[in-house]
């Protein structure tokens, strides 16, 4: 009985994390994503929040897009800023343009940083990290490797013990609402997805936060859509196989949730 358990569970290893991984990679629609970072970094080395979205247009076409599905800048970290986080949190006031805390990705902190209030206070918040990234894009245009993920509150880092936010763990869900604001702002021309960190059931941030993703890697061509025009961007389609695992990966997620749900309620 012991040999037959100590099978299933290699069989099962070997297929979950060898087999089918191998058929669920796909870089047809961005070949030069095969060799990007998974993740970013802290200041101190830990792995930070996974990346998960990918913007092609050059700076003032990404900022413009963001700006039209009402995401606003984050103002810079510095004094001033921080002062006025201080003052918005005693207050329980909001704070739009909140700094957001550095990341690190290809050795430097991001280039860019948008976010978008869920509530009265900054305690919640969407928000999302770009690094300009060309190398890894089409020819001819510029490209933003980005981390979308969702505050849902302040506390402390399980690691450093700094004052910082917690982050919601289905990243996916920020980045798919990512995606959708540039589309209704119709900001959108095309979209496809690549493989990213890969399906990840227990992922952790530099703050010690729990995340989990199918592993894919959302990327937008940012353009001027007309209202004339209908049936919203081109959307392309992923390999069978990966068809396959967002299935497999929807009913799943649906548990997580439930499990995330139990948690916060615990």
């Amino acid at each position: 009985m012991l040999i037959l358990f100590v099978l299933v569970i290699l069989a099962y290893g070997l297929l979950a994390y060898f087999f089918l991984p191998l058929f669920w990679r796909h870089y047809a629609a961005q070949p030069a994503m095969s060799a990007s970072p998974a993740v970013t970094r802290t200041k101190e080395g830990l792995p930070g929040d996974p990346l998960n979205v990918g913007l092609i247009g050059d700076e003032v076409e990404l900022q413009q897009a963001l700006a039209a599905a009402e995401w606003l800048p984050a103002d810079p970290l510095r004094l001033q800023s921080l002062w006025g986080m201080a003052e918005t949190l005693a207050l329980k006031k909001p704070y739009p343009q909140a700094p957001i805390s550095h990341l690190y990705l290809f050795d430097r902190k991001e280039d860019l940083a948008f976010e978008k209030v869920a509530g009265r206070t900054l305690k919640r918040r969407h928000h999302v990290r770009f690094w300009r990234a060309d190398a890894l894009g089409i020819p001819g245009r510029p490209f933003w490797i980005g981390a979308a993920t969702f505050d849902v509150g302040i506390g402390f880092s399980h690691y450093t013990g700094q004052i910082l936010h917690h982050i919601a763990p289905d990243v996916d869900a920020e980045r798919d609402r990512l995606m959708a604001d540039l589309q209704a702002a119709g900001r959108l021309e095309s979209r496809h997805s690549v493989s990213g960190i890969g399906p990840t059931l227990n992922g952790r941030n530099g703050e010690g936060d729990w995340y989990y993703s199918d592993g894919d890697v959302a990327i937008g061509v940012l353009g001027k859509v007309s209202d004339t025009e209908t049936g919203g961007p081109r959307l392309a389609s992923p390999p069978a196989a990966v068809a396959v695992k967002n299935r497999l990966w929807t009913g799943l997620r649906r548990l997580l949730s439930k499990v995330a749900g139990k948690g916060r309620r615990d």
